[in-house]
């Protein structure tokens, strides 16, 4: 009897770890395809090292990247298969990838959604940016009218996942700067040296909630996007300043304002803020009563965006993925290697204790390695032309 083809131990623990921290359930499975995607079976002969490659898109870029690093399993924010598929060619450059790194022993998993929706996530990310306040829940009030628990009113212990806090020194936990072509958007955020009173919108109290909560029991206030609502009003280019500095310093980013007024002009006491496209939850948080003066997103559409000024509200763009990778650098990364480190010793003793283990594969499970590393190579496909002039 042929043994059981299974992913290897590290790989498993890898998938462990990121259900742990964004479980499947809280992703909008009415459109989204989250999860394990790609499974490699295990090869002892030919062991992967025990290292994690975070990525927004799964490019062939990134496919080079990990087969070169020799990777376990790629997370990939963004899901590589969103519909069936009826065969895997090489014709296909996504179905090219997958095959190849099914041939190199690298599996792929998504937690898209999930991440979106989690208190600690993803929207909370962005809402800290906007806001200028780190990942501190006491700063938070209780949401409005609806009864509904803040996403981050909960004390650290409780909530989950864990978001990283800021250092003593008021310094984002970036890596370190990479220096980009002047004319490309930095696609990477920058080591930023700045001192945690910058970073604050005046130290101002807001309240926090999902523009559309996602009911799920054990989860409360997970949901899609955040809406923002600060106790005072904010100066639009003092927001437009706090996610410069958040986001990497960019050489520039789409903004749009009412016909005859000037950024300058602008006042901001709330904020719907969506990762990545924001046109269809912005719709439904208009749909549902809630109103907003700014809105916070990767991309809208030209007539989503007109509609938007035309009712008297300011749209910030920064292209889809932007809103999204800071997030790996920041966020993702420290949390998963804490993770990993607690599911791979677990994995390991129950590997152990199995009978008829081979040498290769119990000197896998020796290897107390355990690495994290965000790619160098994924990016936004769009970057912002500067005329040499202007520099």
């Amino acid at each position: 009897m042929s043994a059981a083809v299974q992913a290897a131990p590290y790989t498993r623990a890898v998938v462990s770890a990121m259900r742990k921290l964004y479980p499947e359930v809280l992703a909008d499975k009415s459109f989204d395809n989250t999860g394990l995607l790609l499974e490699a079976p295990v090869d002892p002969l030919r062991r992967q090292m025990n290292s994690v490659l975070l990525t927004i898109d799964l490019t062939k870029a990134v496919v080079d990247e990990a087969i070169d690093r020799n990777d376990s399993i790629i997370i990939a924010y963004h899901p590589i298969i969103f519909r069936g598929l009826k065969s895997l060619t090489l014709k296909d450059t996504q179905q090219q990838s997958l095959l190849r790194l099914a041939a190199e022993g690298i599996s792929v998993y998504s937690p898209h959604t999930a991440v979106d929706c989690a208190r600690g996530g993803l929207g909370d990310w962005l809402a800290d940016i906007v806001t200028g306040t780190p990942a501190n829940p006491q700063e938070l009030e209780d949401v409005p009218e609806d009864g509904e628990m803040s996403p981050t009113k909960l004390s650290p212990t409780k909530r989950s996942p864990t978001k990283q806090p800021m250092p003593s020194d008021g310094e984002f936990p970036f890596p370190a700067e990479q220096k980009r072509p002047s004319y490309m958007l930095q696609h990477h955020p920058s080591q930023l040296s700045l001192k945690e009173k910058g970073l604050k919108l005046g130290n101002r109290q807001h309240k926090r909630y999902p523009i559309q909560a996602t009911k799920v029991d054990g989860y409360p206030g997970a949901g899609m996007g955040r809406i923002v609502r600060l106790s005072e009003p904010v100066p639009l280019t003092d927001i437009i300043d706090r996610i410069g500095l958040g986001l990497g310093n960019p050489r520039g980013f789409p903004i749009a304002v009412p016909q005859g007024k000037q950024a300058s002009e602008m006042m901001i006491s709330s904020i719907g803020i969506c990762a990545g496209s924001g046109g269809h939850l912005f719709s439904e948080m208009e749909k549902a009563g809630e109103e907003v003066d700014l809105l916070f997103t990767g991309e809208l559409s030209h007539h989503e965006a007109l509609a938007a000024i035309e009712k008297g509200k300011c749209v910030i763009c920064l292209f889809h993925s932007n809103t999204e990778r800071g997030f790996l650098h920041g966020v993702l990364k420290p949390q998963l290697e804490e993770a990993i480190k607690v599911e791979w010793e677990r994995m390991r003793n129950e590997e152990r204790a199995k009978e008829g283990i081979s040498d290769e594969f119990m000197e896998a499970l020796d290897d107390e390695h355990v690495e994290v590393q965000v790619s160098e190579v994924d990016r936004d496909p769009y970057g912002m032309m500067i005329s040499k002039a202007e520099l």
